[in-house]
């Protein structure tokens, strides 16, 4: 009984063994088919990254790549890390900066550029021109701006002549021509420069204003060691207007040279001679030299000489020639007519004599050269000899010799005599005056409502 049971339970187990194998065979196959999923998924997930981690580096390559214009042709892929760049571009330079762009991308281990150098005239002329036709398009597409910009240059220029011509708005006119001149050209090219400002700010171009303004100290330094010559006239033509030491017409002398006013321009002051010629004298010259001006006072002096022979009186001779002279037109009587004895000599007696003009009204030439006929006449009818010098012989009888005629004396009147102002070259010198008012390279204008 006891071998029965052990039978059947032996039975039993094999019934159940037998039963559970191809459950177990089941279950290790889900278990092998569970653990290779894994290791297949584990693989994936370490693989499948560095692939996604390449295909963004080439996304990222290429739209770097094709922000440069130059570059627009060059392509780029990435695998495990590398770069490999591929296309032609027109300069070296080019090639090189796709390669810099490469090696700074994430994602990119190592470059391989293989991007070649296009040096063929074609390639070149079609970038020229499409650059310039690009240039022309933007041009277009900016033309309301461009054309508003301009009219504001073109209005500040004419507001800035407007208030130039017309200082009394601004309450700046002066009574010197010259600083008046001066002060119109500073308010017409400030107001310019304004508009000229707002133009280019309205184009979004003020940053370039503010690198010009910045270099300006520079080249203004470098500029003015190479043109001080230029720069010293300029200065010199700015102190001479605000002294002011002469105004136009009046006649001058400055060193040996000498004439009347024309025009102060930035570098040389203008005069024209009593010959009617132009002189031009620099500036520095001008106001570093000695400066002699005729027509500043309207009072002016002249003097000449008279030689006689020493047996004649002085007393009556000075007398005969002031009495001559004073009644000319244009000789004043205050200060009256004067004269001083030169020398006693030998050779003679020198007398000299002085009256005074008002320039104004008459010629100080023309009425010296009166007096000096007057007193000569004077001496000649009164017997007043010049010195003798000359000895005359007589070698004939004065029979045999008829008397000679007597020698025409001077008359004594002085009527019809001119002695009006010497007007030779006042029309000269107003053509000279109205040209170089209305020449615009000139730094001062003249006074327009000056005679």
């Amino acid at each position: 009984m006891t071998r029965f049971l052990l039978q059947l339970v032996a039975l039993t187990a094999c019934l159940l063994l037998a039963a559970s194998s191809p459950a177990l065979a089941t279950l290790q196959s889900a278990q092998e088919a569970g653990s290779q999923a894994g290791a297949a998924a584990g693989a994936d997930a370490t693989t499948s990254p560095v692939a996604g981690g390449d295909a963004a580096a080439s996304r990222r390559l290429q739209a770097k790549l094709g922000t440069d214009e130059d570059l627009k042709d060059v392509t780029a892929s990435v695998d495990d890390g590398v770069a490999e760049l591929d296309g032609r571009v027109l300069q070296p330079t080019h090639r090189k900066e796709a390669g810099e762009i490469a090696t700074q991308t994430p994602g990119v281990a190592t470059v391989v550029n293989n991007v070649e150098v296009d040096d063929s005239l074609g390639a070149h002329f079609h970038a020229a021109w499409k650059q310039v036709t690009g240039k022309l398009v933007a041009i277009a597409a900016r033309a309301p701006l461009l054309v508003v910009a301009i009219g504001i240059v073109l209005l500040a220029a004419w507001a800035g002549g407007v208030l130039s011509r017309n200082l009394r708005i601004l309450r700046l006119r002066t009574e010197n021509p010259y600083m008046d001149g001066l002060i119109r050209r500073s308010v017409r090219i400030t107001i310019t420069i304004i508009g000229v400002l707002l133009a280019l700010n309205l184009l979004g171009l003020s940053t370039m204003v503010g690198a010009v303004l910045g270099s300006a100290g520079v080249v203004g330094l470098a500029l003015g060691f190479a043109f001080k010559d230029i720069a010293e006239n300029y200065i010199a033509g700015v102190l001479l207007s605000v002294r002011k030491p002469f105004s136009p017409g009046e006649h001058i002398r400055i060193d040996s040279y000498e004439g009347k006013v024309v025009a102060l321009t930035s570098r040389a002051t203008i005069l024209m001679t009593l010959d009617g010629n132009q002189l031009q004298l620099p500036n520095a010259l001008v106001f570093k030299s000695v400066m002699l001006n005729f027509s500043q006072n309207p009072r002016r002096r002249f003097d000449f000489r008279a030689t006689m022979d020493a047996a004649h009186s002085i007393r009556q001779a000075q007398a005969l020639a002031l009495d001559a002279y004073s009644r000319i037109d244009g000789v004043l009587d205050d200060p009256a007519p004067s004269w001083t004895v030169v020398q006693n000599s030998p050779a003679g007696i020198e007398l000299q004599f002085f009256g005074w003009v008002d320039q104004r009204s008459s010629d100080l030439g023309k009425v010296r050269g009166e007096a000096i006929r007057l007193v000569k006449s004077a001496f000649a009818r009164a017997g007043i000899q010049p010195p003798r010098t000359v000895y005359h012989v007589v070698l004939s009888r004065e029979s045999e010799n008829p008397a000679a005629p007597p020698s025409p004396v001077e008359p004594a009147h002085g009527a019809s005599v001119d002695t009006s102002v010497n007007r030779d070259i006042d029309d000269q010198l107003a053509d000279a005056q109205r040209a170089d008012a209305a020449s615009s390279g000139n730094m001062l204008d003249h006074d327009k409502d000056a005679p």
